[in-house]
């Protein structure tokens, strides 16, 4: 009669399991918590897309996250573009008097991976950033893919930039001539963009904030969506299945922003990878933020590195043993409170105002 120890030991790690070859690099709190919240749910890829966008909180990270503070006044506005209109979020942190002192601007562009997310993903921090600053925090939800592929994401937030400059400034009291833009992920990749734009177009800058941005898609990907082989990032390679953004999301998501096989036309489109921009001169400065345990960590510091090549003056901080979206975790991870410390201190020093 065969018992249980007379069988063989068979070894199967749970679904989204952190692998073993990475286990020992992360931050020990965000495996614990990881461990206790994420292990064994389904990623956001294997499910239909609506079921996943309408209960975003039941496949998403939903603990770890610092409530944001209240301020004086949160609204929301349509700004037109192309076939449609977008939401804006405004956070104002206290009333304003003709002739008093113009306020600062800050514009975000959220996460998701051109697929996912909204206002909901980054409101708290632009609470704080809000309380914190005395700046005005415009939010941008903008179209997102597969219904609204690029470049929609992009036009979209170009002109909602726009809107707040052109139109805005006047209603909200902001001083035009100390304006940042910033966004984690797929809005640090559209942030960067946008930095490009507004040099040519002659709107000032005082900063880009590119966290964990994605800089290189035609880089990276084959047509069909797949990494290429001779792909230029050592990261791709070494945290290929590390857990919140594996290569196999990122695939994904190339296939729902650009769809399979991403057109041709689309291969010298610099909008894609910002990284392959023809000019790098007169940008704005930059804080570029990377995780050591996510897969675009490479790609991310080599942008730095090209501005820099361009007499750019940048600010780096690669956050040991994080994951690719420690920063929705500030109430639990200390890099992840460090995060925003340092993206409060520098909107503060390029608005003058250390």
């Amino acid at each position: 009669m065969a018992t249980t120890k007379s069988q063989p030991e068979i070894y199967q790690p749970l679904l989204n399991s952190i692998p073993d070859n990475l286990l020992s690099r992360y931050d020990p709190v965000f495996v614990e918590y990881y461990n206790e919240y994420n292990v064994s749910r389904p990623q956001t890829y294997y499910l239909l897309l609506k079921k996943a966008r309408n209960n975003p909180l039941k496949y998403t990270i939903s603990y770890g996250r610092a409530e944001g503070p209240e301020v004086f006044r949160v609204t929301e506005q349509k700004c037109a573009v192309e076939g449609g209109k977008i939401t804006i979020r405004i956070f104002e942190p206290e009333p304003w008097k003709e002739g008093g002192a113009k306020r600062p601007v800050y514009i975000n562009y959220h996460a998701g991976g051109w697929t996912f997310g909204g206002l909901h993903y980054d409101d708290p921090f632009c609470r704080r950033l809000t309380k914190g600053i005395g700046c005005v925090c415009f939010d941008v939800d903008y179209r997102l893919a597969p219904e609204n592929p690029y470049p929609t994401p992009i036009e979209d937030s170009w002109m909602a930039f726009k809107w707040i400059h052109d139109e805005k400034a006047r209603e909200f009291n902001l001083d035009v001539s100390r304006v940042a833009i910033g966004g984690v992920s797929a809005g640090g990749h559209i942030a960067a963009v946008i930095a490009h734009l507004a040099r040519d177009a002659g709107y000032p800058l005082s900063l880009q904030v590119l966290a964990v941005p994605c800089v290189d898609l035609t880089g990276v990907f084959t047509r069909d969506g797949k990494i290429k082989a001779d792909c230029p990032y050592e990261s791709y390679r070494e945290q290929f299945d590390t857990v919140g953004l594996p290569a196999e999301r990122m695939m994904y998501l190339h296939r729902t922003f650009l769809s399979s096989p991403r057109p041709l036309e689309y291969e010298n489109h610099w909008k894609l990878s910002p990284i392959n921009a023809q000019n790098f001169a007169n940008l704005a400065p930059a804080f570029i933020i990377t995780a050591e345990m996510d897969i675009l960590r490479d790609e991310g510091e080599a942008y730095g590195r090209k501005l820099m090549q361009a007499g750019i003056k940048v600010k780096s901080h690669r956050y040991k043993g994080m994951p690719h979206h420690f920063m929705m975790m500030d109430g639990i991870l200390e890099s992840a409170m460090e995060y925003n410390r340092e993206f409060e201190e520098a909107l503060k020093e390029a608005f003058s105002m250390a």
